[in-house]
């Protein structure tokens, strides 16, 4: 099966903006303080990909004949819930786009009756490169192979699909289309009002196993502090001792973030917090920023922070220099980097 809890580490170019304006710029010169890590990450990819569709296929049909080869099909990446005034909670993939399903589709077992017309109005998305929302159970996400030999990601049984109609984050123009197209809640019923976001989330970890977050909003258990490394020197940690990042793309005015889809998957973004533990810690533009994807990320003097899932345990510094963008963020904000 192609799915994975980390992808290939990729900033895409959709970019989210908060215009704070207790957000101003600042000379944000590295924090000399550390020489390089020992046997630092290897350097990816960090070429950002082409920003994702605003619509998806053309007009057609609700139901369709014959198998259309799933060109166009892309995958979901990191899933998210978003909260819908009229639907209720419903999930979308890694750009914030409603994902559906189709009730002339089977989940028992899982099989798409889309094809053809129908699958250029409905675009399926491809299974692989998908990682479960927070709180979501990663058990309910499968995948089926569809007429053509391409493979589809169901939830819960469902094949997924996304609406070409909705040419942006929280659209949910394919909500009872035809009366037999609906949004998908986490467990891959019909989304409704009243349902939960999403599954219960799993118990922690035993003591010392120090399992990192696989994506989404990185709980941050407690509230940032500081930590000593001897190599890096003092840096913040979540409550879990989690070393915290900062993405070199990244602006601090207007505040921008651009870890999105693959990219935020291996870099969860640090939920909001109300104040700093440690006093070590700059509070000034200790600010929250509004993702479109539907989640809030803590900054630290406005800019975004992250933690990272190759991070397993407490004191690991593995995302430090990853790329030549990926840096420990000292107490005041600013980057470690080598001198």
């Amino acid at each position: 099966m192609g799915i994975k809890r980390g992808t290939t580490l990729a900033a895409a170019a959709i970019v989210v903006v908060l215009a704070a304006t207790a957000c101003g710029p600042t000379d944000d010169k590295a924090a000399d303080t550390t020489k390089p890590v020992g046997a630092a990450a290897a350097a990816q990819d960090n070429k950002a990909p082409a920003a994702a569709d605003g619509a998806y296929g053309s007009d057609g049909a609700t139901g369709g004949e014959g198998a259309a080869p799933a060109t166009d099909a892309k995958p979901a990446g990191q899933l998210a819930m978003a909260s819908n005034d009229k639907v209720g909670p419903v999930l979308t993939d890694g750009a914030g786009f409603t994902l559906y399903r189709f009730d002339k589709d089977t989940a028992k077992p899982p099989k798409s009756n889309c094809d053809g017309d129908c699958e250029k109005t409905w675009p399926v998305v491809a299974a692989g490169d998908v990682t479960a929302a927070a709180g979501m159970d990663p058990a309910l996400l499968g995948e089926v192979v569809r007429t053509d030999g391409s493979k589809q990601l169901t939830v819960g049984g469902w094949p997924a699909y996304r609406y070409s109609k909705d040419t942006k984050a929280g659209d949910v123009n394919g909500q009872g289309v035809g009366g037999v197209w609906f949004a998908l809640a986490a467990d891959g019923k019909k989304a409704a009002k009243g349902t939960p976001t999403a599954s219960p989330a799993p118990a922690a970890p035993a003591e010392g196993e120090g399992e990192a977050p696989a994506g989404g909003a990185a709980e941050a258990d407690g509230k940032l502090s500081v930590a000593k490394d001897p190599k890096l020197g003092e840096h913040i940690v979540d409550g879990k001792g989690m070393t915290v990042y900062r993405f070199k793309p990244d602006t601090q005015w207007p505040m921008t973030s651009k870890c999105v889809g693959d990219c935020l998957a291996k870099w969860p973004a640090v939920a909001p917090l109300e104040k700093a533990k440690d006093k070590g810690i700059v509070e000034k533009n200790y600010t929250v920023l509004n993702r479109p994807d539907g989640q809030k990320q803590q900054s630290v003097d406005c800019w975004p922070v992250y933690t990272f899932t190759g991070d397993k345990k407490p004191g690991d510094v593995n995302g430090q220099g990853v790329g030549g963008t990926w840096y420990a963020v000292s107490p005041d904000g600013k980057l470690i980097t080598v001198q």
